[in-house]
């Protein structure tokens, strides 16, 4: 597993006090071995449960752990998602920890499939951002593709993206590209962040790769879809909504950036049971 998923189980469960449940050290024997299940209260994507998985691992490597519906499978009400076995104390110090994470990913890949569905049949592809919750974007972005959606870049390393504020700074976007081409490495692509037509036909004559059409209505869209005429990868960013997204991408749209896929997601519904002896 990736060491950065690793590291997040171990400081989510030292954030928690695992190795200090004072209620679990007061009430359950160390020795009793229970047996459990995950299962769906509510229909939508699995994400996560191999994660879910590593923190009971981390805490006792002997908690035997069977997957039942791994990671972007679809499951509905009354689901049983996993199976669990081991020192009963051991899980319940666990529990709150892999059940926040495997209900927060799966309702992130959830809503995602839900964009994906939208746009189903067309050419565009429903990427996340970078709105994500801080120090577990690796898992967020998991969670997006589950759900069957893309990684847009995941940290200001892995991509130019130009915006107003650094169009201001430079003074042009002609210039703007033109910089970053010369100090950034070979291989990175660039983006450029355009609000008005002036600015889209500005940087349509750049070298840049992508351009982001941000706010903009279907059609004034429209017009620089055919305009672009498949020159450059063509992005939309801002208030796209499940309603929105087919109309956008039948357009011609190569990409549409979702940043609710991460910031307002519902988290799905699971739970752990004990099975009673």
């Amino acid at each position: 597993m990736d060491k950065r998923i690793l590291k997040i189980i171990e400081e989510a469960l030292n954030e928690d006090g695992y190795l200090n449940d004072v209620t679990t050290s007061s009430l359950v024997d160390p020795k009793i071995v229970s047996t459990g299940y995950f299962i769906a209260k509510a229909s939508g994507i699995i994400s996560g449960i191999e994660v879910c998985q590593a923190v009971f691992h981390f805490i006792n490597p002997k908690i035997e752990f069977t997957i039942l519906k791994p990671s972007k499978s679809a499951v509905k009400k009354g689901d049983v998602i996993a199976h669990i076995k081991g020192s009963m104390a051991d899980i319940l110090r666990g529990e709150r920890v892999a059940l926040n994470i495997l209900q927060r990913m799966s309702g992130i890949a959830t809503l995602t499939s839900k964009f994906v569905q939208e746009v189903e049949g067309t050419n565009c592809k429903i990427v996340d951002t970078r709105k994500t919750s801080p120090l577990i974007r690796v898992l967020e972005k998991q969670a997006v593709v589950d759900g069957g959606g893309s990684n847009h870049r995941f940290n200001l390393s892995d991509q130019v993206l130009i915006k107003d504020n650094h169009i201001a700074a430079v003074g042009s976007i002609k210039k703007a590209v033109e910089t970053a081409l010369q100090k950034v490495k070979k291989g990175i692509k660039i983006e450029v962040e355009v609000e008005t037509k002036a600015e889209f036909l500005e940087a349509l004559e750049t070298d840049c790769d992508i351009i982001m059409l941000d706010n903009m209505t279907n059609e004034q869209m429209a017009e620089l879809v055919e305009i672009n005429n498949k020159r450059k990868l063509l992005e939309a960013s801002g208030n796209m909504t499940i309603k929105r997204v087919y109309s956008v991408a039948a357009l011609g749209i190569d990409l549409i950036s979702v940043g609710a896929l991460t910031h307002s997601y519902k988290a799905l519904d699971i739970s752990l049971k004990f099975i009673k002896h």
